[in-house]
């Protein structure tokens, strides 16, 4: 009946008009009124709907998006995490024994940690775990441009994670604030917007407000890459009582990551997850799944029903360096692309026997030939020198180039950054000839130490790589023939040799 009744009163006003015109009416007299009227209206109408439709997401029956079970089951190479944040969800789960013990409860957790290691199906999992509603959003979605909407979404975030849980006959609620970072950095950094700092301020208020009490007990669970750039405010206890670290995963957390997602992929024979897992070294949770799927993208292409260890090692390049180039070089490039190669090559195998994983002159995103290493195991600590045979591994590449062509090529500007790194951890880690050395050396100081590490390792290099020389044309031809070799196929190449 409504819409009826709008249509006849919108064709009666449009037919009014029409007379009114027809017979010469002037309307230059309500031009400005109704331009006001009408902007104005449309600002009312932003700023309502910009604060009424927030889009939150459920898990069960009331969420308007719906959000698949998980639990931590679901979740590999992240037990120490789990189990610290097990222990702070313990006053949610087991609500009298809290009280028991006068236990105030945790009003919040910060999870941080690199992007793709867990952090939101942490949160999720939680929401399973405690059998409580979950409610997400994005610290993007609360700052806008109109004054006021950032704490009105903040409020209707808490209010609507209420809701839901009593619609559900729930007693408890997690509300998950991802890119927290967005919504909590420090205040006082953007002088010419506000607006920032009022969502914060609602928010502080908000947990603050979270009483043991209610009927419903909501737990704030934020995800940042970047704890640093948040308001200590939020940080102390009483609010964010718990941060915990979600770190990339170790070896044996890569096996287990590995081994969860590969429950609907069929695997061939002749892959190791072992072997897998250490070769991704620095490689996420995220990372892990991706490389699968697109072992498993590399055998519909072949139009196989099975993952071989081909699919796996193209998957892994795919994943660290990106998608073959299209890019076509001239021989006299490919040839020095290969020597280049097969220096690096030659040096990981002298320093550090059996490393080399793969080496290839096919051009992958901006590299146009590399190698892949494999470490033996997972690595933090570093001695003068290991970081010294990392640096001569660098420079190894351009070092073949000036041996077989009498000069350097500007292929080598990313190994000399990498080798500068190096060095610079060398000087600022007291392993330098400065010995223990402040974070404000001068610049020349710090530039002469660099060079002087580097040029020394040159010179190792030269001598090593000088005394095999036939091993490097022989390489290197067989090289510029397949494209590509495996570790195993390339020490058979070089045989057994030593560091003289």
């Amino acid at each position: 009946m409504g819409k009826w009744v709008r249509e006849i009163a919108v064709g009666s006003l449009a037919a009014i008009l029409i007379l009114a015109f027809i017979y010469g009416f002037d309307f230059s007299y309500f031009v400005l009124p109704l331009s006001m009227v009408l902007l104005i209206g449309l600002v009312y109408k932003s700023r309502t709907s910009l604060s009424s439709n927030f889009t939150l997401a459920g898990v069960g029956s009331g969420g308007s998006e719906k959000i698949s079970q998980v639990t931590f089951d679901d979740i590999g190479g992240q037990d120490m995490a789990k189990r610290e944040f097990l222990e702070a969800l313990a006053f949610l789960k087991e609500t009298r024994q809290t009280e028991v013990l006068g236990i105030r409860p945790i009003k919040g957790v910060l999870l941080s940690g690199p992007p793709g290691t867990g952090k939101t199906l942490m949160a999720k999992a939680a929401a399973t775990y405690t059998d409580s509603v979950f409610v997400s959003a994005s610290g993007s979605q609360f700052v806008q441009m109109y004054a006021g909407v950032g704490a009105s979404r903040v409020r209707q975030l808490f209010k609507q994670a209420r809701t839901l849980a009593e619609q559900e006959g729930k007693t408890k609620a997690i509300i998950f604030i991802d890119e927290i970072d967005v919504l909590g950095a420090k205040r006082g950094q953007n002088q010419s917007h506000m607006e920032y700092d009022q969502t914060l301020n609602e928010l502080l208020t908000q947990i603050d407000g979270i009483e043991s009490e209610h009927m419903v007990q909501v737990l704030v669970v934020g995800a940042t890459n970047r704890s640093d750039l948040l308001d200590p405010a939020l940080l102390r206890p009483g609010r964010f009582d718990r941060i915990v670290q979600v770190d990339l995963p170790d070896k044996v957390g890569r096996l287990h990551i590995l081994q969860i997602h590969k429950k609907n992929k069929p695997l061939g024979s002749d892959v190791c997850l072992e072997d897998v897992a250490t070769e991704t070294f620095g490689f996420s949770g995220a990372h892990l799944e991706n490389l699968l799927n697109e072992a498993a993208i590399n055998a519909l292409r072949r139009g196989e029903s099975e993952i071989n260890a081909n699919d796996i090692r193209d998957a892994i390049e795919k994943v660290m360096l990106g998608e073959k180039s299209n890019r076509i070089l001239q021989k006299e490039e490919l040839e020095r692309v290969a020597f280049h190669e097969v220096g690096h090559a030659l040096i990981s195998e002298l320093v550090r026997p059996g490393s080399v994983a793969s080496i290839t002159i096919t051009p992958r995103s901006n590299a146009l030939g590399y190698i892949r290493q494999t470490p033996k195991d997972d690595q933090y600590l570093y001695t003068k020198e290991e970081l010294e045979q990392s640096i001569q591994i660098t420079v190894a590449g351009t070092i073949s180039e000036e041996l077989i062509f009498g000069q350097r090529s500007t292929g080598a500007q990313g190994d000399i950054n990498q080798a500068t790194d190096l060095a610079k951890r060398m000087v600022f880690a007291g392993l330098s000839p400065l010995g223990i050395v402040s974070n404000d050396l001068p610049t020349n100081k710090l530039h002469e130490a660099v060079v002087q590490i580097i040029k020394e390792q040159e010179e190792v290099v030269y001598e090593h790589l000088k005394e095999h020389l036939p091993s490097i044309h022989s390489v290197a031809q067989r090289l510029l023939e397949e494209e590509s070799i495996s570790g195993e196929r390339l020490r058979s190449l070089l045989g057994s040799f030593s560091v003289s």
